[in-house]
């Protein structure tokens, strides 16, 4: 057992070994910030496709009795992502590690959360199953798209945001006659605590059916007229809701559009309603590795290994991951009224 932490403060413990990172082919970019950051080097593994789509993993050196932390996001391919997740979870329950943490920065099918409608899954319950049976004794994720999917999971969850980060770069970009806009009332929690941050006001977008068609016609709860307008939303997909958001502020003549958004899943056509819309900035994070053909001029990415590595630290160490967040809240410069954090262990 080893202790660690500044002097001064509370001492923390290391009950479960070396600290051991390893990278599944989702954003090894990110896992390599990760590694630099917590100056631990990546595990060696092979990761490796045959032609009848079975996925194989094997690591090079041994992780027996090691505290493992295996960094996937199941962004696309999703299902192939997932399931390279599970097998790499199998394959470090099965080499012996001390303890197993999946490092999840973006949860896909976060959308199916609840039955909705008859007859049909709840694939984000399913997907927590499924990491805790393959044999994760904990998960880390970010920014899950409903809060509630925390409790599917039947091991310890740490759900962290970098909403400090995205509040630190439009705070450093000056922007004046602000108002933080929610696509929709759904989101308009985030995009309330967003707006208190950048001391601006809030305005919400509503959807309103038309007649029993499938007509909608949006609203704007709030004055957002001559104002710099910053959408703020958990994630964009295609870009249908963020396109119907800038039309309805453009409508109502804003002065200019930028948005932000954790993770930048950008499914077809996100990138080219992004690229020809009048937004000027799309901010989002590196939680999902971007090819480049999706990485426009008006898109800017931030990254959350510094914000990951420290909780990692803090996980391996048996330190508060909420005193953890405090403090990367304090770095950032952002001050937030008090408030409970979700998912906090």
């Amino acid at each position: 057992m080893s202790s660690s932490g500044p002097e001064g403060a509370d001492v923390t413990y290391t009950i479960y070994g070396e600290l051991a990172l390893i990278s599944g082919s989702a954003n090894e970019e990110l896992a390599r910030e990760i590694s630099r950051h917590l100056q631990t080097p990546l595990t060696g593994r092979d990761i490796i496709d045959y032609a009848n789509e079975n996925v194989f993993v094997r690591l090079h050196s041994s992780v027996r009795s090691q505290d493992v932390f295996i960094i996937q996001p199941t962004s696309s391919p999703v299902n192939r992502n997932i399931m390279e997740l599970l097998i790499m979870i199998d394959a470090v329950k099965r080499a012996s590690a001390g303890r197993i943490t999946a490092v999840i920065p973006h949860y896909s099918y976060g959308r199916t959360d609840k039955k909705d409608q008859p007859r049909v899954p709840i694939t984000a319950r399913l997907i927590a199953d499924m990491i805790g049976v393959a044999g994760a004794d904990r998960v880390l994720l970010m920014d899950l798209h409903a809060g509630q999917i925390q409790g599917f999971f039947s091991i310890f969850v740490d759900e962290i945001s970098a909403f400090p980060i995205l509040s630190k770069y439009m705070l450093d970009r000056g922007l004046e006659n602000v108002v933080v806009v929610s696509p929709d009332v759904g989101a308009a929690k985030r995009a309330r605590n967003f707006a208190e941050v950048l001391n601006a006001p809030l305005a919400i977008i509503e959807k309103r059916r038309v007649g029993q068609g499938r007509a909608e016609a949006l609203n704007v709860i709030g004055e957002v007229s001559g104002k710099n307008a910053v959408i703020f939303d958990d994630e964009v997909d295609t870009a249908g809701t963020l396109m119907e958001a800038v039309q309805a502020l453009e409508d109502r003549k804003v002065r200019g559009i930028w948005c932000c958004a954790t993770h930048a899943v950008l499914s077809p056509p996100a990138v080219e309603r992004i690229e020809k819309s009048t937004i000027r900035e799309l901010v989002v994070t590196n939680t999902i590795q971007l090819p480049p053909e999706k990485r426009l001029k008006k898109i800017t990415v931030l990254s959350v290994a510094e914000l990951l590595g420290d909780v990692i630290k803090s996980i391996h160490h048996g330190r508060s991951v909420g005193a953890t967040l405090e403090e990367f809240d304090r770095a950032c410069g952002i001050t937030r009224p008090p408030q409970p954090r979700p998912g906090m262990v």
